[in-house]
């Protein structure tokens, strides 16, 4: 691929909701430019962007794949993102790296889950936002169904660009607003036809050319003139509006058979914005201050990692936007993060599992570099001398937890070990070593997405595991205060073992065991209280009803024995634990089980189901309220956690996708006798093993 000039770039991400074309869409545009010698098929699992062996079984895609094309003297990048949510990181890579965002749904769709959050993240980014409509010629399929539901929620802001003209249930040929013209295509090359005479392509024109007057006084004062547009005037107004965002191009194209995927081609190079006139990034200096990157070659340097691959030949590969400045295969770059400098190696573009080597990637392009050992995905490397920080990616958090269980006993370190690599491609992964449960809980985005990284830790690492709920972090306390003994007495020759104590245990407010002694008269001697007090949190570690730590208890030493020659620290010792036995089938012990803070946020219609829901789990409802997004409701309660392993599913499942939670641990609560019944008997069980 020749070089191309900043002007002349465009990033362009490719998402929306699964099972919509999206990467067949762009498979077509590879194919149509001429990157590609053959059209790559999904089901075929012989595309160029869905090349990990994951995607090819499962038919979908997982992770974000990249691929430059080259268009009517302009480079395209493409980004293409994963459309199932429980892959939302690779979505969340691939606008972080663009300018424009392309949302793609089929014909026949209504707006989808997908399609709302694609336009949200683009919103958020401040990116150009075109709409693709796919599968137009499949059969009773509507593209203008389709048109009118996103109109009824994006209103007039969306723009008829390329549309199709139907003869039936037959697209005869589609037309481009744009230009005026009208094009018939027969094994995927286009023929120019007459223009059909039709009252809904006079509607669409009317609606057209409305939307490009209203981003110009002159050309608005002319539109109501009823003088036509001069095609400079037209692409002059097409681009204003979608740089400031009051105009959202649709295009109409097939996918499948590459029809009119030319003209969406054509409309990304002419009106798509580039990094170069998109004016610049937002960075930070040294000092916290933001200010204003140009993209500019000749400025200082600033490169973003927006995502992370563990290759096995190449190794790590690093990819980067690169905002400002130049990346060189000898450039010295300052990692702000680390506060070291990074040696630049190998530079490489990627056309999904393809590379090629690079000799630099310039202000407004992509590429990648290889072997950068310390950074991570959502660094800056910068010029040492001129520090500036740009903003990371904007990673989803994980939701759904699972404890790991390994085939083979003594694969635990391979499973850490291959779970830090995963991490550093997946920043929405989280591995943890639960100490108190023994557990290694692995947390994801769903089910799917730890199926993926169980077959990944298989495939890569060949570690096989399996994924179970993960145990609960209980507690025992106490409700009685209660007064006992522990004598420990032994002689066998020799000196004995000699240590009497006695306790008070009593309830209180704390996290841990509070000690105190009230020994009057030397009856203990203050030597022995260390020992004393180190017996009883042994016990109180190790708790009494189900074997789970104490916490809320208050032990008084106050009165006692001792031997001059047998008493020992570890007679003392003894004795408090046999103090502590005694004492807690007195003392009415208590499971304690942890109550979440949970917020989620709905759908107003889904607000009864969800409460039904938190109700069902013995949560109890805080309050609610209007969410920030329009027609949505947050949802305030608390919940017992051991009853959240599946409520990541549940809300996914009862609102399609929209719904989302945050749930934070708050304190611990007395179970009920069932709940705490349960949990002692499970103890039991797990004991016998």
């Amino acid at each position: 691929m020749k070089a191309y000039s900043s002007e002349h770039i465009r990033n362009i991400a490719v998402v929306g909701h699964g099972g919509k074309g999206k990467t067949t869409l762009c498979e077509a545009m590879l194919y149509v430019a001429g990157a590609t010698d053959r059209l790559g098929r999904v089901a075929d699992g012989n595309t160029v962007l869905d090349f990990d062996a994951e995607e090819k079984r499962r038919k979908s895609s997982v992770s974000s794949a990249m691929a430059a094309i080259e268009w009517d003297n302009t480079k395209l990048n493409l980004i293409d993102a994963p459309g199932l949510f429980d892959f939302e990181g690779g979505a969340a890579e691939a606008v972080r790296a663009a300018e424009a965002v392309l949302i793609v749904t089929s014909a026949g769709s209504g707006v989808d889950v997908g399609t709302m959050k694609a336009f949200k993240a683009a919103e958020k980014r401040g990116a150009a936002k075109f709409f693709a409509i796919t599968k137009t010629d499949s059969d009773h399929r509507s593209f203008y169904k389709t048109f009118e539901a996103l109109k009824e929620v994006y209103g007039n802001k969306l723009c008829p660009t390329i549309i199709p003209y139907m003869e039936g249930n037959l697209v005869k040929c589609y037309v481009n607003l744009m230009t005026g013209m009208a094009y018939a295509y027969d094994g995927g090359k286009a023929t120019k036809v007459e223009m059909p005479k039709d009252p809904v392509i006079d509607e669409m024109t009317a609606a057209f050319m409305e939307a490009v007057a209203t981003t110009d006084d002159a050309l608005m004062e002319k539109f109501f003139e009823g003088e036509a547009f001069t095609p400079e005037e037209i692409l002059k107004g097409l681009c204003i509006g979608i740089f400031d965002g009051s105009i959202y191009p649709v295009y109409a194209v097939s996918g499948l058979t590459t029809a009119a995927v030319d003209q969406l081609l054509y409309g990304l190079a002419w009106s798509a914005p580039g990094a170069y006139g998109y004016a610049g990034e937002m960075a930070k200096d040294e000092a916290g201050n933001e200010e204003i990157l140009p993209c500019n070659v000749a400025g200082p340097l600033a490169a973003v990692c927006f995502k992370t691959v563990a290759d096995p030949f190449v190794g790590k590969m690093s990819f980067f936007k690169v905002v400002s400045g130049r990346l060189t295969a000898d450039s010295t770059a300052f990692n702000p993060r680390t506060g070291e400098p990074e040696k630049i190696g190998k530079i490489i573009t990627v056309k999904g599992a393809k590379q090629e080597e690079a000799k630099e990637i310039i202000a407004g392009d992509i590429g990648v570099l290889t072997k950068l050992a310390k950074v991570k995905t959502g660094d800056t490397l910068c010029d040492a001398k001129n520090i500036r920080v740009l903003k990371g990616v904007d990673f989803p958090e994980p939701c759904l937890s699972m404890a790991v269980k390994v085939a083979k006993k003594g694969e635990e370190e391979k499973v850490a070990a291959g779970l830090q690599r995963l991490m550093e491609e997946d920043p929405t992964i989280r591995y943890a070593n639960n100490t108190e449960t023994r557990e290694q809980v692995l947390s994801g985005l769903g089910e799917q997405h730890l199926d993926v990284i169980v077959s990944k830790l298989k495939n890569k690492f060949g570690v096989d595991v399996t994924l179970e709920v993960p145990k609960v972090a209980y507690r025992e306390t106490i409700r009685k205060t209660v007064e006992a003994q522990g004598r420990h007495k032994k002689q066998s020759g020799g000196h004995g073992q000699y240590g009497d104590v006695w306790v008070k245990f009593e309830p209180c407010d704390s996290d841990d065991l509070v000690f105190e002694t009230a020994v009057v008269g030397g009856s203990v001697p203050k030597n022995f209280f260390p020992a004393v007090e180190k017996g009883l949190r042994e016990c109180v570690e190790k708790g009494f009803a189900a074997g789970y730590p104490m916490v809320g208890l208050k032990a008084t030493l106050y009165d006692g024995s001792y031997h001059p020659v047998d008493s020992s620290e570890m007679a003392f010792k003894t004795a408090a634990s046999l103090a502590f036995k005694n004492a807690m089938p007195k003392a009415d012990v208590a499971i304690l089980e942890p109550i979440g803070t949970l917020t989620a946020v709905m759908p107003d219609d889904n607000l009864g189901d969800i409460m039904g829901d938190i109700t069902k789990r013995r949560g109890r409802v805080l309050g609610m309220g209007p969410a920030e997004e329009p027609k949505m409701q947050e949802l305030s309660a608390e919940v017992p956690m051991a009853e959240m392993g599946d409520f990541s599913t549940v809300l996914r499942s009862v609102t399609a996708g929209r719904g989302s939670y945050t749930l934070s641990f708050a304190r611990y609560e007395q179970a009920p006798k069932d709940v705490a019944d349960k949990v002692i008997a499970d103890r039991a069980a797990e004991r016998a093993e």
